[in-house]
């Protein structure tokens, strides 16, 4: 990112979420960002991923300059390029975990035979191979989440954007999704960047910034 802004237009008045953030991120670092409610971590990860356009600056990611990038360009860099995993898991309610975790696949128009064996082999890495036909009101809130991470890394992607993914979990829970997180993007080689508002979590990653008066600083 380099020089980054993000504001928003209420009338007259322009509320800057974003100011001037710039960095770098070497690909295979965990990152974590912790902050106040309301200071632009969610924002700083939708840009990132493409699902909001700076202000100003430039972000280039995974080979893409994103914000110069056309719809369809998004949307290719979105389905394989970038991993999501939200507060909350998403998963849709009418399919069962694995076809919630071949959904991405299926999508991209990946042979349907490819896409249910690495569905399972993600679902097995999360060690929920025996809950795969069950639906997302059948499982606990951790091994929705688990889902969503295994999800999350169907189409292979390099970075994987990560946003309070234990902030609905109890402790319980929390710590088996953070286990899980790390394994698997140290395992599959993934790029992490991680929200959270857990001080013990977010000093698991390789490098820790807090986000605070709209720029990004490293601790």
């Amino acid at each position: 990112l380099r020089g980054v802004k993000k504001s928003f237009r209420s009338g007259q008045e322009e509320l800057v979420i974003l100011n001037d953030v710039s960095v770098t991120i070497r690909r295979g670092d965990s990152i974590s960002i912790t902050g106040e409610s309301g200071c632009g971590k969610s924002t700083l990860l939708n840009l990132i991923g493409g699902l909001d356009a700076p202000t100003f600056g430039s972000i280039r990611s995974c080979g893409f300059q994103v914000d110069k990038l056309s719809e369809k360009d998004l949307t290719e860099y979105r389905s394989f390029k970038i991993g999501f995993v939200f507060q909350f898991h998403y998963l849709l309610k009418d399919f069962d975990a694995l076809e919630n975790v071949m959904l991405p696949g299926i999508m991209a128009g990946r042979p349907r035979r490819e896409v249910k064996e690495r569905a399972r082999r993600l679902i097995e890495a999360v060690d929920l191979s025996e809950r795969e036909d069950h639906y997302p009101s059948q499982l606990s809130g951790g091994e929705r989440q688990r889902i969503a991470l295994a999800r999350s890394l169907m189409n292979d992607p390099e970075l994987i954007l990560a946003d309070e993914p234990t902030g609905n979990l109890d402790e319980k829970h929390s710590r088996a999704v953070e286990e899980i997180l790390f394994e698997l993007t140290e395992s599959y080689n993934k790029t992490l960047l991680l929200v959270t508002h857990d001080p013990r979590l977010a000093l698991r990653g390789h490098r820790q910034f807090i986000l605070k008066e709209r720029a990004l600083e490293e601790l």
